[in-house]
């Protein structure tokens, strides 16, 4: 039998878990209801099909990526994209400028977007263009992607040499501007730079904790780190990251949710799935190449990786709350973990 969707009233679950009995989900749904689901970062294909998916699986909003090594014209190329789409595709989707729209998304049963960059190549190193990306909606920055640039040192670059002088004049304005500073690909001293610097609280918004020994993993230290300074983590659920690779199913997931959340605290971590839907090889090829044409940053990909089993699509969201369930997760950790902790890290750092 094929995975089953169901439309719902406002506010409800959009999908129903696979091999899930009636009487479970009829329970689910009535204790989910009301939830907000948040995906702290999505690297999709996007089209309306995209769209049409992550209502399925119940996504209350996401942070979607519009900047990787783009310049600051082929930026606002990207934006007027998201701008036709926000108008075409009215029906299922809004763009979030502040809390508030992401439980407007929630009642209206859309999906709210909130634009988000992996670089700071959009404003051609000159922090006034930031002001006008914040205009345009822009709430989630990171400083570097993998590789130096004129901010400081990715994750991949063999030195890291941490903040450069003229990163404390981004984050000093990203701080006044109320846009989340994101260090998920940033290299540890730069990372830890940016977050003794910071006025706001960071996050690391789609991480694994270093279960497995990879560049994009964060120690325990860094964790620990990021969370004394009231930072935020979400999880990547990204099979490369994590011990079994593409045989890692979603109960493995929760496993090492549970071990980050340990060290971290329940209210400072979230989930940041890292989905690339309907990406292909040529896209992968693309963000592992410096500045997107460049030397490799990282090590090249032979395929598109697969996500968790039980997690295969963005309609399939909803079956982390079976997962956790399953983990002995009572609601109020699921409710957090899923959505509010986000929710409130974001107006926290958000608000001006």
């Amino acid at each position: 039998m094929g995975t089953k969707y169901r439309k719902t009233n406002a506010g409800g679950l959009n999908f129903k878990p696979p091999n899930l009995l009636e009487s479970d989900y009829r329970k689910m749904e009535n204790s989910f209801k009301d939830a907000i689901f948040i995906d702290g970062l999505n690297i999709s294909n996007f089209s309306r099909a995209i769209f049409e998916d992550m209502l399925k699986g119940g996504i209350t909003a996401a942070n979607c990526t519009c900047c990787v090594w783009d310049s600051f014209s082929e930026t606002m190329g990207n934006i007027s994209q998201w701008k036709s789409w926000f108008e075409e595709h009215s029906d299922i989707i809004i763009q979030v400028y502040n809390t508030e729209d992401i439980r407007a998304a929630k009642s209206q049963n859309k999906v709210g977007i909130i634009l988000g960059w992996q670089n700071t190549s959009g404003i051609d190193d000159d922090v006034r263009y930031l002001a006008l990306f914040r205009e345009l909606g822009v709430r989630i920055i990171q400083l570097t992607y993998n590789s130096q640039n004129l901010v400081g040192a990715g994750c991949w670059e063999t030195n890291d040499s941490g903040l450069s002088d003229f990163g404390p004049h981004v984050i000093d304005e990203m701080n006044k501007l109320g846009i989340l500073i994101d260090l998920s690909h940033v290299g540890p001293k730069t990372s830890s730079d940016a977050i003794r610097f910071s006025k706001k609280p960071v996050a690391y918004t789609h991480c694994c904790p270093m279960l497995k020994k990879h560049a994009r993993n964060k120690t325990d230290e860094q964790l620990r780190e990021i969370a004394d300074a009231d930072g935020f983590v979400g999880f990547a659920s990204y099979t490369p990251f994590l011990p079994k690779g593409e045989d890692t199913t979603l109960d493995d997931c929760i496993t090492a949710l549970d071990y980050l959340i340990n060290i971290v605290g329940e209210e400072k971590a979230g989930i940041g799935t890292d989905w690339v839907q309907d990406q292909d090889i040529h896209f992968f090829n693309y963000l592992s190449s410096d500045k997107g044409k460049g030397r490799p940053t990282s090590t090249p990909h032979k395929k598109v990786p697969s996500m968790p089993k039980g997690l295969e699509t963005l309609g399939h969201f909803g079956n982390f709350v079976p997962a956790m369930e399953r983990a002995g997760w009572n609601e109020t950790k699921i409710r957090r973990v899923l959505g509010e902790n986000w929710l409130n890290f974001l107006r926290q750092v958000w608000d001006r």
